[in-house]
């Protein structure tokens, strides 16, 4: 069962591990980055960061939707993380059970707006967040548990 579905752009710190980890009763952590996924150093400070008792799986979006949709992610209280708007809107697309969306960090730049203090989004990211409130997503930013959720819908 997916318990949440998350954009940060630093993945696996300690507020997603611990904070966002025990709140869900997540004991399967899914990273779905493509990046990630292929250098050896990123995933060895992914499973430096992971809590105790805690699975983490690291796939490209690709294998990750395709985990999916196969069925051998049904076993776990799964908790997915993607690093951009981008990937969400792929895995959201491959797999259009997730209906919930949690944005968590976009990184600033020269071409990105901010909505919020914590995320900063281009014009295409834009037109990817309308697309998948308009597919049925609900869309929010909640930095941690005990923040109050901001319906993005209200702010773009």
């Amino acid at each position: 069962m997916i318990k949440m579905v998350r954009v940060d752009h630093r993945l696996l710190h300690g507020q997603v591990a611990f904070s966002w980890t025990s709140t869900l009763s997540a004991d399967c952590i899914l990273i779905a980055d493509d990046d990630t996924a292929k250098n050896d150093l990123k995933k060895s400070a992914m499973k430096l960061a992971k809590p105790n008792g805690v699975k983490l799986v690291i796939k490209t979006v690709d294998k990750a939707i395709e985990s999916l949709n196969e069925g051998v992610t049904d076993k776990y209280n799964l908790f997915i993380v993607v690093a951009n708007i981008e990937s969400a809107a792929k895995l959201i697309s491959g797999y259009p059970e997730i209906k919930q969306l949690n944005l968590g960090g976009t990184l600033p730049s020269k071409d990105k707006v901010n909505i919020s203090k914590v995320i900063s989004i281009t014009e295409n990211e834009r037109v990817l967040l309308n697309k998948m409130i308009n597919q049925g997503v609900d869309i929010n930013i909640q930095m941690v548990p005990s923040d109050m959720k901001v319906n993005v819908k209200t702010l773009i």
